[in-house]
């Protein structure tokens, strides 16, 4: 089964074909030839068809037609220019042209008639010819919104069937039994296919219809042959913007090319065709100004393309944007809508002030008061930080007296004083006054035009009567520390500020916290009332401030302070608070001396320490070196010997006074400072652990004699008799804690000090008294009045008669003989006693 088209004449194909070969022949290369069925009669603006130039030359940039009443588009869509009758077939040339290449093709386009009626056939009929049997149908299109006539044949279809038998044909599908119904039909006995009515693409692009080919007894001839009807687009809708109006932004100081906005439009027709390619322009601008916008044809993209925009002359643009189809072409179709364009303000007019001069007064001592308003314009919108002012005392106001500020609502400048001014000092201040914007100007604006405008303002100062002037409000005194009382010395001083002096002015103290000075009534000087010692006073106690009442002679007054400092005087000298040093030879090679001066700071530090008042054994072997302002290292020699020395250490403080102190030092041997602490105040003898071990042995030696005389006496029978008190004079024990006033002498008779530094003699004894904390002592004494009662002298002590006495050194020794003789006879009597008890 297959679809056949109207038939063209053989003859008539065979001449188009030997015109066309002769005309490209002539022209350029021909491709391949086109042949359009169309109407008859052709309305103007018209597609009739479309061509394929890609398929025939790609980079063609220049398409002309052979024919003037038919137009062909970049996508090979012909267009009737006008209305046209077609009375047989026609022909023409499309001209493709690569301008940059040369190259030229062309193709010839054959316009032929659509045949209305086809005959019809019967199965009894001679067939003619055998076709070829297709499985497919040929390419099948109507025209959207066609004008018929109608029935419109669209095409025929046949089987190779028919060619044995009588085939019937029916078709199915959308737009027969189908929405929309009864679109098409087919004619039973010829095949052929009929279009019954317009039909709108934008609604259906595409029918897909089925043919069924079958016997007169109801058996299929065929297969069934799917038969896709395609509606070719009509340019028949509108290209519409997305919105009907557009509303955009653009600040006033833009750069050309700014994008301020993008219109969009859509089109209902075919994609990618002529009917869909839009193009946009600007139709109108209100008002009518030199051109401030363009617009991008593909894109539609609005940008600017001027400087001459200024929102304080147009705030606002109207834009009646146009698009169009076909490209622009004039034949397109249009639509249109409209864009509002705000001009947004930008800081290009700087504020300026109406006067170049302005003049105020103001009475002196008066502040916080307003005393002038300077008006200043700018045409940038109001109520905005283009538009509010900025003021600034650019000279004039050194010292404070001024301020301005800017009026919210008005805008104007606010001139105040705010610091009390003097008519006496200045009659009239001269200020200059600038204005800018809270918001900085644009580039372009800046690089013109000055970005602040200036003015002038004199302020006239009234004078006024007024009492004196405490000034400086603040005043200072020093005195001398040791100053007599009585002294008199500057004190505070206020004037009338009419006469700049001091006349006439009386003083009197409201407060005086230390009761320091009393002041003079009439100039103001103050007088000491106590002796003032710095040193004896605390550091905060320096200064003492004194509030001062000022009067003048009708009662007028101010008040002021004036703060009084105690003023140091070099009355001391350097002191060093050191009295012993023990210094270890093992350890130490140096001690560091210390010196302070309670005087202050510039009658202090640095001191300088010397030896110049020792003597020269202690000069060989010590010396002095500064470490810092304060302190010296005291050095030895290393054949310096161990003992206490004297050494006359002289400080001197930075203004000269001087003092020197004799530092005991004792160079010690020993590791540390308390294995030989001493000290001259003690009032004991300190002994140490080699001396007790020492003492402890002698006592134990003594025991061990003790005991060899009493085991003597009790074998011995005969010996001298000594009375019984002299014996028990010559062994005492004692039991005494704490050290009592006896006197005592070493076993050889040497003389030692006692404990309280007394130089009288005393007796001696067997062994140094051991002070140990209630340790028992046990002393033997030699008393020289009892042995000479023993010898016959006639005397007869005990040994309180010898405590307190003066005894010559030499009466305290006798010879062992005697000693002996003496001893050992009673010691037999007192062991035969015993025995005897």
């Amino acid at each position: 089964m297959a679809a056949a088209g109207p038939q063209i004449p053989l003859s008539f194909l065979l001449r188009q074909l030997w015109l066309s070969l002769l005309i490209f022949g002539l022209a350029g290369e021909a491709c391949e030839r086109v042949v359009l069925n169309v109407p008859s009669k052709l309305d103007a603006d018209k597609i009739i068809g479309r061509v394929n130039l890609n398929k025939c030359l790609r980079s063609a940039d220049l398409i002309q037609s052979s024919d003037p009443d038919f137009r062909v588009l970049d996508d090979g869509s012909v267009y009737t220019a006008r209305a046209t009758v077609l009375s047989e077939e026609r022909s023409f040339i499309i001209r493709l042209s690569d301008i940059k290449t040369g190259i030229q093709k062309e193709i010839p386009v054959l316009l032929g008639q659509q045949q209305k009626v086809l005959k019809k056939r019967h199965t009894k009929e001679t067939v003619l010819r055998r076709t070829k049997r297709r499985w497919v149908p040929l390419p099948c299109s109507m025209q959207e919104n066609s004008l018929g006539p109608f029935p419109l044949l669209l095409q025929q279809v046949q089987s190779d069937a028919a060619q044995n038998y009588t085939i019937y044909y029916s078709i199915s599908g959308r737009g027969v039994d189908q929405e929309p119904l009864n679109l098409f039909y087919i004619e039973r006995d010829t095949g052929n296919l009929y279009c019954t009515r317009p039909v709108d693409r934008e609604e259906y692009d595409v029918f897909e219809l089925v043919a069924y080919a079958y016997t007169a007894d109801g058996y299929s001839a065929d297969f069934p042959l799917p038969l896709p009807i395609k509606v070719e687009d009509e340019n028949d809708n509108h290209p519409v913007f997305t919105k009907p109006i557009y509303n955009f932004k653009v600040p006033e100081s833009s750069r050309i090319g700014t994008e301020v906005g993008v219109v969009c439009a859509t089109d209902r027709d075919e994609p990618d065709t002529m009917h869909t390619q839009l193009k946009y322009s600007i139709l109108e601008q209100t008002p009518k100004s030199p051109g401030i916008f363009s617009v991008d044809p593909k894109t539609g993209v609005i940008t600017t393309k001027s400087h001459s925009m200024d929102r304080e002359v147009v705030d606002k643009y109207t834009l009646i944007m146009k698009v169009q189809d076909m490209d622009g072409q004039f034949f397109g179709l249009i639509g249109t809508s409209t864009c509002i364009i705000t001009i947004e303000d930008s800081n290009d007019n700087a504020p300026t002030f109406r006067q170049n001069a302005y003049e105020a007064s103001v009475e002196e001592n008066v502040y916080n008061v307003e005393i002038l308003r300077i008006p200043v314009d700018d045409k940038d919108l109001i109520n905005t930080a283009n538009w509010r002012a900025n003021f600034t005392i650019l000279k004039g106001n050194e010292n404070g007296y001024f301020q301005i500020t800017a009026d919210k609502t008005t805008n104007d400048g606010v001139l105040y004083v705010v610091k009390p001014l003097n008519y006496e000092e200045d009659h009239q201040v001269v200020l200059e006054i600038g204005v800018s914007n809270e918001e900085p100007f644009t580039r372009d604006f800046a690089a013109r035009v000055p970005t602040m405008n200036r003015a002038l303002v004199t302020v006239h100062i009234r004078d006024q009567d007024e009492g004196p002037e405490c000034s400086p409000l603040t005043q200072y005194v020093r005195i001398k520390e040791n100053s007599a009382v009585g002294s008199k010395t500057n004190g505070y001083k206020a004037y009338d500020p009419e006469t700049r002096n001091s006349n006439g002015l009386r003083y009197k103290i409201l407060h005086d916290p230390r009761g320091w000075v009393t002041i003079d009534e009439n100039s103001g000087s103050i007088i000491t009332s106590k002796a003032l010692d710095r040193e004896v006073m605390d550091p905060q106690n320096y200064l003492s401030n004194i509030t001062v009442l000022a009067t003048d002679q009708v009662g007028r007054s101010c008040t002021g302070t004036l703060i009084v400092s105690i003023e140091d005087v070099n009355d001391n000298a350097p002191t060093i608070p050191q009295d012993y040093i023990i210094i270890c030879k093992s350890k130490m090679e140096y001690a560091d001396i210390l010196a302070a001066d309670p005087d202050d700071a510039v009658n202090g530090a640095p001191f300088y320490f010397s030896l110049e008042s020792a003597s020269p054994d202690i000069s060989r072997i010590w010396t002095l070196n500064r470490v810092n302002d304060t302190a010296a290292r005291l050095s030895y020699q290393k054949n310096a010997e161990f003992q206490e020395y004297l050494i006359p250490i002289t400080v001197k403080d930075r203004a000269g006074m001087s003092a020197t102190k004799t530092l005991k030092v004792n160079l010690c041997d020993c590791t540390h400072s308390s294995q030989c602490f001493a000290a001259p105040r003690s009032g004991q003898i300190e002994l140490g652990k080699w001396a007790i071990l020492a003492i402890l042995l002698g006592i134990a030696l003594l025991f061990s004699v003790l005991l060899t005389l009493v085991c003597g006496i009790v074998g011995t029978r005969k010996g001298k008799h000594f009375p019984e008190d002299i014996a028990q004079q010559n062994l005492i024990i004692s039991n005494t804690e704490a050290p009592g006033d006896d006197r005592v002498c070493s076993v050889n008779g040497v003389m030692m000090q006692t404990a309280n530094n007394s130089s009288q003699g005393f007796c001696g004894t067997m062994g140094s008294g051991v002070r140990n904390g209630g340790q028992e002592t046990i002393e033997m004494l030699k008393g020289q009045q009892t042995l000479e009662s023993y010898r016959g002298a006639g005397h007869h002590h005990t040994l309180d008669s010898c405590r307190g006495g003066h005894v010559e050194m030499d009466s305290c020794r006798y010879t062992y003989s005697e000693w002996h003789n003496f001893t050992q006879p009673r010691l037999g009597e007192e062991s035969i006693r015993g025995h005897t008890g």
